[in-house]
């Protein structure tokens, strides 16, 4: 993010952040959209991947090149679409979940919405409006522009059947030194923030795929698969709110003073790998 605004709480952005599908038909104004295209810049995941964005307008991609996007009725109003890439890699979709949405906490600080799109648009309009390249991959988009204050019955019928409010409870996504053990508030300690952020997170269909441990001094990142989950997708998409969880346990460590930084630690012999349930798997830790 542009360096004048670092002094913004990432914190209260998680917190205020939410899904909007339904949009005022205005325009970005140009001193936001300047502020957007400097914030592109910011593009690099934890893992070395560089997430490569446009800011496209709906209008004038049909007008100039004859781009008809679209999102299946699920997106009301928006004119602006920001389109993201990222050259395939071992950790990409981890990396594009950690930039973008680093990128979204940043327009909700400027006041305006955007909503995580994984499937529901025209994947092969959005592919030319940004000029897909050989061995990149684009796995989401995001509309960006005015909330409206009303919104549509789709959006409202959407929101009830994911759940949009309800997060699971904390004995359900961290743990204390294995996966037997629920992690406390208490337990958690100078974590607990970071890990609440966490818990507040966006995902697909707000499955919520993190599972976190922590245990002498370090927080492990755990996936735990949705079974057959986004299989038409093409990609693993609870990848991706991986990267979304890592970026807001970092930008909240970060904002508190917390040091630490990723490593993925190949072989670990701590009680936690002993009580991994089915479908869970090891990602990345926090040390």
């Amino acid at each position: 993010m542009p360096a004048e605004e670092v002094h913004l709480s990432m914190i209260q952005q998680m917190k205020k952040r939410i899904s909007v599908r339904t949009y005022k038909e205005e325009f970005l104004h140009p001193e936001l959209k300047e502020k957007i295209n400097l914030a592109f810049k910011d593009n690099q995941g934890p893992f070395g991947g560089a997430v490569r964005f446009e800011l496209v307008a709906r209008g004038l991609a049909q007008k100039e090149a004859n781009i008809k996007l679209g999102t299946y009725g699920v997106i009301k109003g928006a004119s602006s679409y920001i389109v993201a890439a990222i050259p395939e890699g071992k950790r990409d979709l981890e990396d594009f979940g950690y930039v973008l949405e680093k990128l979204i906490l940043y327009a909700t600080s400027l006041g305006l919405g955007t909503c995580w799109l994984g499937g529901t648009y025209t994947k092969n309009e959005f592919s030319k409006a940004i000029g897909l390249q050989a061995g990149e991959i684009m796995p989401c988009i995001t509309p960006i522009g005015y909330p409206h204050q009303k919104r549509s019955l789709l959006e409202s019928a959407m929101r009830l059947a994911a759940g949009s409010k309800n997060r699971k409870p904390w004995q359900e996504l961290f743990f204390n030194q294995d996966f037997r053990r629920p992690l406390t508030e208490a337990e958690a300690d100078k974590y607990a923030t970071p890990l609440e952020m966490v818990r507040l997170a966006p995902s697909a269909s707000n499955k919520q795929p993190w599972r976190i441990i922590m245990a002498q001094g370090r927080v492990h990142f755990y996936l735990q698969r949705t079974k057959d989950y986004g299989k038409g997708l093409g990609f693993d998409i609870q990848r991706v709110d991986m990267g979304i969880a890592m970026c807001h346990f970092e930008l909240a460590a970060r904002e508190l003073g917390l040091p630490g930084q990723w490593q993925i630690i190949e072989s670990k012999t701590d009680a936690a790998e002993s009580t991994i349930p089915p479908g869970t798997h090891y990602i990345v830790s926090w040390v």
